[in-house]
């Protein structure tokens, strides 16, 4: 048995599992967002922090890893450690991934993505859209148990840097939440 898994957030620098191979690359049609919420991580339920979920963009292109987890008890392991670590996201999707920009042929399929769904039937944690500023604020000012809010935004640049990748949402929001905290400082 073997299981596949993309990272596309917190997941790209902090597994939390055992895995056998580690794979730079992408999943099609989806965009990272910052618009689920997150009350048990990176905020509170009276505040709470945002964090990235996919958004459907045909076209578009997700950068982060795919993870390679062998053998049964790895896999139950890793399984039963991201339905806690993701347990805000109500949705699990098996999708191709591509290491090769010019491939038409993915190089795995079927890797599990959790997503959190903008149904907030469903979903009472999603956030949805806002302006760069307001969501850079509440990044600002949220802090939960792993930490500030704008730790994780941080990281997650530094990763894609890292990996090579460019996502605009992700260096927009950065420089704005660096724009905000500057003029605090200096206000």
């Amino acid at each position: 048995m073997v299981l596949w898994v993309f990272g596309y957030g917190s997941l790209i620098w902090k597994a939390g599992f055992r895995y056998d191979e580690r794979l730079i690359g992408f999943i099609q049609d989806y965009r990272r967002v910052f618009y689920q919420g997150s009350t048990d991580h990176r905020g509170t339920p009276d505040f709470p922090g945002r964090t990235v979920t996919l958004e459907r963009v045909p076209g578009d292109v997700c950068w982060g890893v795919a993870y390679r987890v062998s053998g049964e008890e790895d896999e139950k392991i890793a399984l039963s450690y991201l339905e806690v670590r993701e347990k805000q996201y109500d949705v699990k999707s098996y999708l191709d991934f591509f290491t090769d920009p010019s491939s038409t042929s993915p190089s795995v399929s079927g890797v599990l993505v959790y997503i959190a769904s903008p149904d907030k039937m469903i979903n009472v944690n999603y956030l949805g859209p806002a302006s760069l500023e307001e969501i850079a604020k509440q990044i600002i000012h949220a802090e939960g148990p792993s930490g500030p809010n704008r730790d994780y935004l941080f990281h997650l640049e530094e990763a894609l840097n890292e990996l090579g990748c460019e996502d605009s949402h992700v260096i927009e929001l950065a420089n704005t939440v660096r724009k905000i905290l500057s003029d605090l400082e200096t206000g």
